[in-house]
């Protein structure tokens, strides 16, 4: 059997990966919750947003830790599996991913520490001060992720000495022409696969009958903020492809599945892209939006994977079908969110029991559409891993064989199954037992 160590490396890492970010997609906006519950609390002194902490702060912890756990492997492959990519492209990338480490991750765990262990060692301001500090670390945290990633779809600020990449301009490097969009667009969707959950948490306790308060106060608050911020990852996404359409032509090309050139270009909405043949079967296509949404002009010419070489072409099927998916899923919330306002503003959304149903079944789609925006943003960049400098079949160890990566992908498979049903056990051992009564967690430590 011929097991091709290119390929196997990239579905480790995609698998790898894909697990990994399920933790930061709900903690980056479990921090900002946090410091909101008690920001309310010290501010109000009501105990229903003190209970509600204590119970989110728990789940924050164990899903840090987990994506800790998952997060070493994210490193430790890359040494294992692209050595060549660190060698050459390290230069670069190792400081960003350190300064992630020294800077954010620092801060994450030092102040998680005072917050778990502190309120009643040192003062309510200082105590809310090092929520912030928590939420702060989160959202650097993604600040050099997505500085790492970015430059490696749109390299700027680098020298080539000896066949590696070295920096040349460190503002090119970390405040690359696509970074801010992509970073902004990445916080939105942690926020709002936040959001999701927590609404989805607040129906579930309704349908129980327990905790109604605190039920009510995470349903209306989840709903809110998810239609809010399902509006605004709706406006990024169109300013990100914009900026696609300057700086990534061909990714954009390959999402919409655009074969040649179009003067104005059609906006497809969904196909069966025939790859072979070079056409798209049983579309469902809007003249000239296609170059309005990338563009702002609706007569804007557009380019087509036939303008490239097509050694250079992505996967179409995966970026093309991705794209839609996760659009599909922001639609979904949106509507669900606007429909559960409608629901609480006629005083039936507690009664509405079938909307409960969908609140918590749709809680987790935040989730699947975060990883579907990066299967569309990673595949889309192939065959490159940092692009127009080093494709992926050159990154990858070169003594490494198949059955090497096999062996460990069929380990992190097994490992990650008992995280994952772990992490899942616990977690809703702790959403089910729910918030625990303040005065009582007082009466006992006394």
């Amino acid at each position: 059997m011929n097991l091709d160590p290119v390929l196997l490396s990239r579905i480790q890492f995609a698998f790898t990966a894909s697990f990994h970010i399920l933790f930061p997609s709900v903690t980056i906006g479990l921090s900002v919750w946090l410091f909101i519950l008690e920001a309310l609390n010290q501010a109000t002194g009501k105990t229903v947003y003190r209970r509600l902490f204590d119970l989110w702060l728990k789940l924050f912890t164990l899903l840090f830790a987990l994506g800790v756990v998952s997060g070493l492997v994210m490193a430790f492959q890359f040494g294992t599996n692209w050595s060549v990519l660190s060698d050459r492209g390290g230069s670069v990338m190792g400081p960003l991913l350190g300064y992630e480490s020294l800077s954010a991750f620092a801060i994450e765990a030092t102040f998680l520490g005072i917050v778990l262990y502190g309120r009643d060692r040192i003062s309510p301001r200082l105590y809310l001060a090092s929520c912030g500090m928590v939420m702060l670390g989160t959202v650097v945290s993604s600040f050099w992720i997505m500085c790492n990633n970015s430059w490696m779809q749109v390299p700027m600020g680098y020298e080539i000495a000896n066949g590696r990449i070295i920096p040349a301009d460190w503002k090119a490097i970390v405040l690359g022409p696509v970074f801010l969009m992509r970073w902004v667009h990445m916080l939105l969707a942690t926020f709002l696969t936040t959001a999701m959950v927590i609404s989805g948490v607040g129906a579930w306790y309704l349908l129980l009958g327990r905790h109604l308060p605190e039920a009510r106060l995470m349903l209306k608050f989840g709903l809110a903020v998810s239609l809010v911020l399902a509006v605004l990852q709706l406006l990024s996404g169109d300013l990100s492809g914009k900026h696609m359409q300057t700086h990534q032509p061909l990714k954009l090309a390959a999402m919409e599945a655009r074969w040649n050139p179009e003067h104005p270009g059609t906006q497809v909405w969904m196909a069966w892209p025939d790859v072979k043949n070079r056409r798209n079967l049983f579309a469902v296509t809007t003249p000239h939006l296609g170059s309005w949404l990338a563009t702002g002009d609706w007569n804007a010419p557009m380019q087509g994977l036939s303008d490239f070489p097509e050694s250079n072409w992505p996967p179409v099927l995966v970026p093309f079908f991705s794209f839609r998916f996760m659009v599909g899923l922001g639609m979904l919330m949106l509507g669900l969110s606007a429909l559960g306002l409608i629901l609480a503003k006629m005083k039936r959304l507690e009664s509405a029991r079938w909307f409960l149903w969908l609140a918590i079944v749709a809680s987790p789609a935040g989730f699947a559409a975060v990883i579907l925006g990066w299967f569309t943003s990673e595949v889309g960049r192939q065959p490159w891993t940092v692009y127009g400098l080093l494709r992926t079949p050159e990154s990858v160890t070169p003594s490494l064989s198949g059955a090497d990566v096999l062996a460990t992908l069929i380990g992190y498979a097994i490992v990650y199954s008992l995280l994952l049903g772990f992490g899942c056990v616990y977690g809703y051992g702790i959403l089910y037992r729910g918030p625990a009564d303040t005065a009582a967690q007082a009466a006992v430590k006394e």
